[in-house]
């Protein structure tokens, strides 16, 4: 009996392709996305034959699904080079050091287990964008596929040219004792190894590859991960703590009082120990990111410009591309160096070693030099649930309501809301510097939602207070994953 074809169409998301596997994508599906996938690069690089790498992360289910997406690749005509277990920043540095067509790497990052996708992309350096996402989906849902005569070479070790790349390029001068942290992901392979090599005395927490994550999804944004990190940094009197992801793409840090500082607040402190080698440099941060960029007194001095963009991996990654801007920053852990300090794409490995130079290029602690910030409260990242299908017009209401709350100067704990960006969902922002957001996520039905004040505490609050209000009045958003 043939497997009847299961691919649930909400799995396409705004620039990666995410599903629960087996109950919203099965085998056939993912053959069917290597499918459209392969007919898609066929098109966009005019050749018949493009080479595609392929790689996977540390899933019990990975391999297999690797494996139905590689035999659709192969048959429209794709040669897949297959470099076996991947960060997604290995497959990304594949695609240049190799110099092939196009890039496919199975994971969902850190979602749950159960979770599988696909992060892909043609132009070297960058992943699918929401155009390029709509017309795989057009492909493959209605089955537009070409055929051809591919085929598949294995290229083994490719990971030990990956490590020597970042390796050779960045080795450090002072011995600066890091704990690693890999919540038994990918990452567990990779980051120790290279950051023993560029020189750091590493100290490993949950190194060690476990599909079932025993302890918490690998995820830097998570403050469980983020507490057993800083206990680590505290009890081994570390200099710095790291956090990666599933695929390794992002990083967390802790600093050496075991305190976590919000990826958004590292890219600013990058930012500037890079803004003085590089002035006139533009940065591009996601709208998740502190207000504090817009007017910092040494990125000004040193001519620098920030620009605000699209939270999403693929969106800044094309805005610093497009900008030719030297660095990019998301409040979620992604960071993107441009040349000469990157390839253009988010390697949280990479990021890691950035914060190690910031380290070795001054006399001081991480403590202290997150203090020469202003200080700002800031919000964790929070998720209401809302389903796919609702979320988008959920958060065109709260955008239409605030606008409205602007236009009529009405006033929230006592202020005016002075410039709203809707670039993505909607950031509010008051005369005090204070700040929120209201977004759809882009890979689960969940909207996102931040706020920060450089004010206080209750500020906060009361902003959270405020969008948490407008949003229980839709009726359609449930439980938060963490909240304040």
């Amino acid at each position: 009996m043939s497997e009847i074809l299961k691919i649930d169409p909400y799995g396409f998301r705004e620039y990666d392709a995410r599903w629960l596997y087996e109950k919203d994508i099965n085998k056939l599906g993912i053959t069917n996305l290597g499918r459209g996938l392969g007919t898609q690069i066929v098109k966009h690089t005019k050749n018949n034959n493009p080479r595609v790498i392929v790689g996977h992360d540390y899933r019990s289910y990975s391999e297999e699904i690797k494996a139905a997406l590689k035999e659709g690749l192969i048959s429209t005509g794709c040669f897949v080079e297959d470099i076996g277990l991947s960060l997604s920043p290995m497959v990304y540095f594949a695609q240049f050091s190799l110099n092939a067509d196009a890039v496919a790497m199975v994971t969902a990052s850190h979602n749950e287990n159960g979770w599988t996708g696909v992060k892909m992309g043609i132009q070297k350096g960058l992943t699918h964008a929401p155009d390029e996402m709509k017309e795989l989906k057009d492909i493959t849902i209605n089955k537009k596929f070409i055929t051809g005569k591919g085929n598949e070479k294995i290229i083994k070790n490719f990971d030990k040219i990956y490590k020597k790349d970042l390796i050779d390029k960045n080795k450090i001068k002072k011995n600066i004792k890091a704990i690693v942290a890999c919540g038994n992901g990918t990452a567990g392979i990779f980051a120790p190894d290279i950051l023993r090599g560029i020189g750091c005395e590493v100290i490993e927490l949950d190194c060690k590859l476990d599909w079932t994550f025993p302890k918490y999804n690998p995820n830097p944004e998570d403050l469980e991960m983020l507490h057993a990190i800083a206990k680590s940094v505290k009890e081994n009197n570390a200099d710095i703590g790291f956090g990666f992801d599933g695929d390794g793409d992002r990083c967390g840090v802790i600093d050496n009082k075991g305190n976590e500082i919000f990826s958004d607040k590292i890219g600013l402190i990058i930012a500037r120990n890079l803004s003085s080698n590089y002035k006139g440099s533009k940065f591009v941060v996601d709208v998740k990111s502190t207000g504090l960029y817009s007017n910092d007194k040494i990125l000004l001095e040193n001519d620098c410009k920030t620009i605000y963009w699209k939270t999403g991996h693929s969106h800044i990654k094309r805005k610093v591309n497009n900008e030719k801007a030297l660095a990019g920053f998301e409040k979620s852990g992604h960071f993107f160096f441009n040349q000469p300090l990157g390839y253009g794409y988010d390697d949280g490995v990479n990021s890691a070693i950035q914060v190690c130079h910031l380290l070795d290029n001054q006399n001081k602690k991480m403590s202290e030099i997150i203090k020469e910030l202003p200080n700002t409260y800031q919000s964790p990242t929070m998720a209401p649930f809302c389903k796919d299908e609702e979320k988008y017009q959920v958060v065109e209401e709260i955008v239409n309501q605030i606008t409205e709350i602007k236009d009529n100067k009405t006033k929230v704990d006592g202020q005016d809301i002075k410039e709203v960006l809707t670039v993505n969902g909607i950031r509010f922002s008051f005369e005090d510097g204070s700040w929120g957001l209201i977004r759809a996520s882009s890979n689960k039905p969940s909207l996102v939602v931040v706020t920060e004040s450089p004010k206080s505490n209750e500020r906060k609050k009361k902003i959270f207070e405020f969008i948490d209000s407008l949003l229980q009045k839709t009726g359609k958003v449930g439980e938060y994953d963490q909240k304040i």
